[in-house]
């Protein structure tokens, strides 16, 4: 009996295996993106996992200039306001693996991202968090995101600064980004 047991835990972390090396585990990259930086991230990202992208949009579009918009994203934060969102993901159920790809506004994620984490149950889902930022890293983000996903396993994150990777123009990120391969190839995601 406990031999068949064995052979039969064996068998399954086997299967288990094999469903991550053939990549038959579904990923959604999901992103919030005001400048176009996280999106070209996220698009790197999909067409390196094999990913289905979703954009995280409020409703409300926000201002098209920095400091109108960090201004209200202020705002938003000292309410604690949760943006209403333009769309949904039609089966959250389907992925196991998530990649959240966000700025960092005011040392956080944006309140739009606290909205889609908290209209999903994440529980046994895997959460791989990257910030994009100025300087900051992921500030608290990380911490609220435990908070907003406390049955989901958060994965080794990463952060990405425009000034990094586009010193002549801080506001853009480059892409493609070889710290994304990089990352992507030591959380197992790609090879």
């Amino acid at each position: 009996m406990k031999k068949l047991l064995f052979l039969a835990v064996i068998l399954f972390c086997m299967g288990v295996n094999m469903e991550a090396q053939t990549g038959t585990q579904k990923i959604l990259v999901a992103y919030f993106s005001w400048s176009g930086n996280a999106k070209a991230l996220a698009g790197q990202i999909a067409g390196e996992t094999g990913g289905e992208l979703f954009e995280i949009k409020t409703v409300t579009v926000y201002p098209d200039t920095y400091n109108e918009c960090i201004a209200v994203a202020k705002e938003e934060q000292n309410r604690n306001a949760r943006p209403a969102l333009s769309g949904s993901v039609a089966n959250m159920a389907q992925y196991s693996t998530v990649i959240l790809c966000y700025p960092n506004w005011w040392g956080t994620l944006p309140m739009g991202v606290f909205t889609f984490l908290e209209a999903y149950d994440f529980s046994g889902k895997t959460i791989y968090p990257l910030v994009t930022h100025g300087g900051s890293r992921f500030g608290r983000s990380l911490e609220d995101l435990k908070k907003l996903c406390p049955r989901a396993v958060i994965g080794e994150g990463l952060s990405v600064s425009a000034f990094d990777t586009n010193p002549k123009d801080a506001t853009r990120v480059t892409t493609p980004n070889r710290d994304i391969t990089s990352w992507l190839r030591k959380i197992g995601l790609v090879r």
